[in-house]
């Protein structure tokens, strides 16, 4: 089967949830299938992550939109009524070379990532499944409950351009898929249980248990440019830790992961480490003792959680957070409530080993016997086999 797989973003190196979703399904289909790969990027990819994820794909073609141009479209999004973020990704040169690109490769089923490459494939004939990622439109309401001013009626016009485009995906795409259940059931279109759950899988060998000193006792790892990350450190270090502080004044907190925002290194100090982009996350993980993740804003499954608990990390995190896994609160990991409920159960694994180890122990066995990228895109392939057989 010879697949085009369309994505907003290019797919490595793997520092986002998106692109790290992407390239183990890319490197999965390309096994049995010729995966072409179609896809816009707001920088010049490196060489070496070019080759990486050339080692799965027949032809790559990389689009690099103007920024003046990609401007001028938001505004024409906004006064045209359509979404802010699909106006950004779509370019009149994105599409013409889609078109092109499509027509040279000749592709017996389209896989598009997210609503933002709706529009370039919208006139194609080609059978087509769309991979929701997450529900986009729920992510955008939430982070609207702690908006201000200007931004919060941005939000909110984003929001209601964002539900129409996930309801008009459904009279152009032969199939969906997304990344947990309670994704799926906030889309409330009357098709939504025609969606596909898939969820992320985890590199099992990659993210062992170690053995590590423990040089921190809480640890956060992450996009620091996302704004549900920035949001959820900001809220751990200034909401969380002083209740913490009151109690166990030395502990340490190490704040880990690419792209910090200057709000973001504003939060260190003496006991708050911010360390930006590291070679080696799994380093951080390693070195703690409790991976706390206080997530109070944005959807689909957290990938961090599923890197900390398969190396054997005790976690605490949100109701958000802790649905989208399907976890047993109490049992694989510890669920905070609200800021002292938070502080109490992150109080209860720094001082109880037992309770700790138990934790770390079950979830552990949780993710691994459930987050399977082979089982998962298993099923990715016979939808994409059965989409292009309907046609």
């Amino acid at each position: 089967m010879r697949i085009l797989v369309a994505l907003p973003r290019f797919p490595y190196p793997l520092d986002k949830g998106d692109k790290l979703r992407a390239f183990n399904q890319i490197k999965f289909l390309s096994a049995h299938n010729e995966v072409y790969l179609f896809c816009t990027s707001s920088h010049w990819v490196q060489d070496g992550d070019f080759k990486e994820v050339g080692k799965y794909c027949k032809d790559i073609k990389i689009v690099h939109p103007n920024k003046f141009i990609t401007a001028v479209n938001v505004v024409r999004a906004f006064f045209s009524v359509r979404s802010l973020q699909v106006g950004y990704w779509t370019t009149k040169k994105t599409v013409r070379k889609y078109r092109k690109f499509e027509k040279k490769v000749k592709p017996d089923v389209l896989f598009c990532q997210m609503i933002r490459t709706v529009e370039w494939v919208r006139k194609s004939k080609v059978p087509k499944v769309l991979d929701f990622q997450d529900a986009l439109s729920k992510n955008i309401e939430r982070r609207m409950s702690y908006a201000r001013f200007l931004w919060k009626k941005v939000l909110h016009y984003e929001f209601k351009m964002v539900r129409s485009c996930e309801y008009d995906a459904f009279d152009i795409f032969d199939a969906f898929t997304i990344i947990s259940a309670p994704d799926r059931d906030v889309i409330p279109h009357r098709r939504s249980s025609e969606i596909v759950v898939l969820p992320n899988g985890i590199d099992t060998e990659y993210f062992a248990p170690q053995d590590s000193p423990k040089n921190y006792d809480i640890v956060f790892c992450g996009n620091m440019k996302y704004p549900p990350n920035v949001d959820a450190v900001k809220h751990l270090v200034r909401d969380i830790m002083p209740k913490i502080w009151e109690v166990l004044p030395q502990t340490k907190v190490l704040i880990s992961g690419t792209n910090p925002k200057k709000e973001v290194k504003a939060l260190e100090n003496e006991r708050v480490i911010v360390t930006g982009r590291v070679e080696d996350i799994r380093q951080s993980y390693a070195q703690s003792r409790v991976f706390v993740a206080p997530m109070r804003l944005g959807s689909g499954l957290q990938n961090k959680l599923l890197e900390a608990m398969t190396m054997r990390i005790p976690c605490v995190t949100s109701k958000i957070a802790s649905d989208a896994l399907g976890t047993e609160a109490g049992k694989h990991l510890l669920v905070g409530e609200n800021t002292e409920d938070f502080a109490q159960k992150i109080l209860s694994l720094l001082q109880n080993e037992t309770l700790c180890s138990e934790i770390a122990q079950n979830g552990n066995e949780y993710v691994v016997r459930n987050f399977n990228w082979e089982k998962c895109n298993d099923i990715l392939e016979s939808i994409l086999t059965n989409a292009s057989n309907k046609h």
